[in-house]
């Protein structure tokens, strides 16, 4: 890893896995990835001293990386099995990719902003995280590569996307916030070809789902 990683960071993230044992996490393999990633390498440098602090903050693209909690919580409902294939619709700045990687899964990840998946792609070859990044439409996913074990969605979706359902194997699991503004966490377990079980977990709130930006036709 070439990102300088000090005792100072790692003291910093063994207090954040505190806090998110206290806000109910208790996955533990969940929580050895999120303290064992660099979250400072993620943030902008004006946020570094901050970063290992339980809140989303602002990262390029008028985004966000997301609460650490609210990583932590989307994982855990995802119930990660090494080997996974898992399909991530964000990318983002990269984070929870990383915690997939750490849990040795076989990441996809999609991210429609140009910006940003430039800007990604470099921090996780730098970071040594092997994943498949595409740039493209999360809401078609990538059906060549389907079906997948697992389905993450990172941003707020306004319905469950019907080609996301389809992508998702017979036993696997979606994690999706959904609706405006304020979205509903939803897991969504495909039972068999045509019975999709859904379970809401409250609350969240996240950037939305963009259907028309930097994606050209």
């Amino acid at each position: 890893m070439s990102v300088a990683d000090l005792p100072r960071h790692k003291g910093q993230r063994n207090k954040l896995i505190k806090v998110l044992i206290e806000k109910g996490i208790r996955d533990q393999a969940v929580l050895k990835a999120i303290n064992k990633i660099p979250r400072h390498a993620f943030v902008d440098s004006s946020f570094e001293d901050f970063a290992y602090q339980d809140k989303a903050f602002p990262i390029s693209a008028d985004q966000t990386i997301s609460q650490p909690f609210t990583v932590a919580f989307q994982t855990m409902l995802l119930e990660i099995q090494k080997g996974d294939m898992v399909l991530e619709i964000g990318t983002g700045s990269g984070y929870q990719s990383a915690v997939l990687c750490e849990l040795e899964a076989k990441v996809f990840s999609i991210e429609r902003q140009k910006e940003l998946f430039d800007v990604t792609s470099l921090l996780m070859r730098k970071l040594g995280y092997n994943l498949k990044m595409k740039f493209g439409d999360g809401f078609a996913g990538l059906p060549s590569f389907a079906p997948f074990d697992k389905i993450i969605v990172t941003c707020g979706a306004p319905m469950i996307p019907e080609k996301l359902l389809h992508q998702l194997k017979i036993g696997g699991r979606m994690v999706i916030p959904v609706g405006d503004g304020q979205q509903r966490m939803k897991l969504v377990v495909r039972n068999t070809k045509t019975d999709f079980e859904v379970k809401d977990y409250g609350d969240f709130k996240f950037v939305p789902m963009l259907s028309n930006k930097n994606v050209g036709s």
